[in-house]
């Protein structure tokens, strides 16, 4: 890299909040900052309950009973007072029969009453964790339930756990049945379920669980969000996000309600969006030469530039792991591909490959599929935060260890294995990704010239649907502007769109920079990050992704993982060889893997 380039990246690391760097003329944040360094103020003190709590008070003469599952459940919950979204900002409550003693109303409620006996898989209504599913592929929405069904449920419920589901706004703005219009996008989905986890413990004695133990999960974007709620509890940034939709701060006696949680589950979570661009160059894109990273291209230029950012973060941020500081360093196949933060990334990958080895009885039938995005409320593709989609795939037997490995090297030779121990040894990173991983999204993967991402939607407000959001994207497109301008494909046009959005304000008078804080989990959990503070960071994570997806870097969730356990968090993190955007698992099901860490963390 060279000195001028390294000289910009320190300084656009700078304007994301890493308090390792300055950067004279970056003011944007100063005040960004001054705030945030308050969020472990208690929660009564940034703000009041609402005037009228009936709206967020559960009435416990309203329950309705599913006899043959044995559930108790009411839907339409409110769990703030004035909803900006009226189809989202309410919840479903579903308990376990046997923690409540109930009394027929006669017209098909029950009036109920926490029971002190009764118990389901091991817990009573005083110990059960209550868990809240965050189903928001693509940071899309998430509809608050309005008919009951038992199917999703009984697993959970059988399992002895409190189900919750809260609805929250998505990505996208949108207008009421009445005709007024709420805000979507940044922060506004994890400001919903934060209200919710309030909402629940303002109303303690009237439902079971231990309403210390609440855990949420989710996958992709609704990963993300599970890892934002896990990361910002009772951070002040959301303050007065909650006040305007009518959240509760405190309970009956004043004691200020915390929006707090034990654990996340996130399973491919989308996130770290700040430094999201540049992670996925250096990790993928630098290694293909096709469409907007084509030789002649500006787009290969700032791909190259953005590589070059990466490695200056990684080497400012301060991540460790096995007893030293984590670093990137020049030398290797490709752009600063040596140090000791590449050899992690190294080892993670060769421990995937090991744990499916170990895993896995040959004959072994393999399906390569693709996620193709189905988008959910009108952007024009899902990109980076991909949602369930159509899995279109090949299957392709594999007699022995022997085969399957002769087809990962079929291209280039870079893996070894050793038949005496199952084991296997990976050449290169670069060699990984070429064969597995490939560059699927453009320059920009999250952060579009077009601002056509998912994220870039993310981070719309009232005034335009979707914005530019990376900083450092914004700096590059400036002063290299000489440089890129002497291809054929760049226009000055992109440096003054992103200039406009990055000093955009949203309807509460939020800088753009302070919203992509509030959606980074790693602004709360690294010292170098000035927004640092893990004093209501969940206890306990759980972190599952597919190696081969393209829709992020694999140090997206590695750097969580490592943030994680460097604040001495239980972290049980895993990487799965051979999956994509999925629920990946090593073994057995999503569900059934999740209880039963649940059940380990309680």
């Amino acid at each position: 890299m060279s000195t001028t380039r390294r000289v910009f990246v320190m300084s656009a690391l700078a304007s994301l909040g890493l308090a390792c760097c300055t950067s004279a003329g970056d003011d944007t944040d100063d005040e960004s900052s001054t705030e945030e360094s308050t969020s472990s103020t208690s929660s009564d003190a940034l703000g009041e309950n609402p005037a009228d709590m009936s709206a967020v008070t559960i009435d416990p003469a309203a329950w309705c009973h599913d006899l043959e599952n044995d559930v108790y459940y009411q839907l339409g919950v409110q769990y703030c007072s004035t909803p900006a979204a009226l189809a989202y900002e309410a919840m479903g409550v579903y308990v376990p029969g046997a923690y409540f003693d109930a009394t027929d109303n006669g017209d098909g409620t029950f009036t109920c009453s926490v029971s002190t006996s009764g118990a389901v898989g091991g817990y009573t209504a005083a110990t059960a964790p209550v868990v809240l599913p965050v189903n928001t592929p693509g940071y899309s929405a998430q509809e608050a339930p309005t008919t009951y069904s038992a199917d999703g449920l009984t697993d959970y419920l059988d399992a002895g756990l409190v189900y919750v589901l809260a609805g929250c706004r998505g990505r996208a703005s949108g207008e009421n049945d009445d005709g007024t219009s709420y805000a979507g996008g940044a922060p506004w989905g994890v400001t919903d379920l934060k209200a919710a986890i309030r909402c629940i413990r303002y109303n303690a004695a009237a439902v079971p669980g231990d309403k210390s133990r609440v855990f949420t999960f989710g996958h992709s974007g609704g990963g993300a969000q599970s890892a934002l709620v896990g990361a910002t509890g009772d951070s002040a940034l959301y303050a007065s996000y909650l006040k305007s939709i009518g959240a509760i701060f405190s309970d009956a006696d004043g004691n200020a309600i915390s929006d707090s949680t034990r654990g996340a589950m996130c399973w491919c979570p989308i996130t770290a969006l700040d430094e999201a661009d540049e992670a996925y160059e250096w990790m993928m894109g630098q290694y293909f030469s096709e469409d907007t990273r084509a030789a002649g291209t500006f787009t290969k230029l700032l791909s190259d530039d953005l590589s070059d950012a990466f490695v200056s973060y990684v080497n400012s941020v301060g991540l460790t792991a096995n007893g030293g500081t984590l670093n990137l360093s020049e030398g290797g196949e490709g752009l600063y591909t040596a140090g000791t933060y590449y050899d992690y990334l190294q080892s993670v990958i060769e421990d995937a490959l090991d744990s499916f080895l170990a895993d896995t009885r040959f004959p072994y039938t393999a399906t390569s599929s693709a996620v193709v995005d189905v988008p959910d409320d009108g952007a024009s593709k899902e990109g980076g935060s991909s949602g369930p989609g159509d899995t279109r795939g090949v299957t392709t037997t594999y007699e022995t260890v022997g085969d399957y490995v002769a087809s990962l090297n079929a291209d280039e030779e870079w893996v070894s294995y050793d038949a005496s121990t199952n084991t296997a040894a990976i050449t290169s990173v670069g060699a990984f990704v070429r064969c597995c991983k490939p560059a699927t999204k453009d320059v920009g993967a999250f952060d579009a010239l077009d601002r056509s991402q998912t994220e870039n939607q993310l981070f719309g407000d009232s005034v335009s649907e979707a914005r530019h959001f990376d900083k450092t994207m914004t700096q590059l497109l400036s002063e290299h502007a000489s440089d890129y301008g002497v291809c054929p494909d760049f226009s000055t046009n992109y440096a003054n769109g992103y200039a406009t959005d990055i000093a955009s304000t949203d309807s509460l008078g939020t800088l753009q920079s302070t919203r992509v804080n509030m959606y980074n989990p790693m602004y709360f959990l690294l010292d170098s990050y000035t927004g640092y503070d893990t004093s209501r960071v969940a206890p306990y994570w759980r972190i599952r992704t597919g190696i081969d997806q393209s829709d992020t870097s694999l140090t997206t969730e590695v750097n969580l993982a490592l943030a994680l356990v460097m604040y001495s968090k239980s972290v049980d993190f895993e990487t799965v060889w051979g999956q994509g955007h999925t629920m990946a698992e090593r073994t057995g099901d999503s569900t059934s893997n999740l209880i039963k860490w649940i059940a380990g963390c309680a």
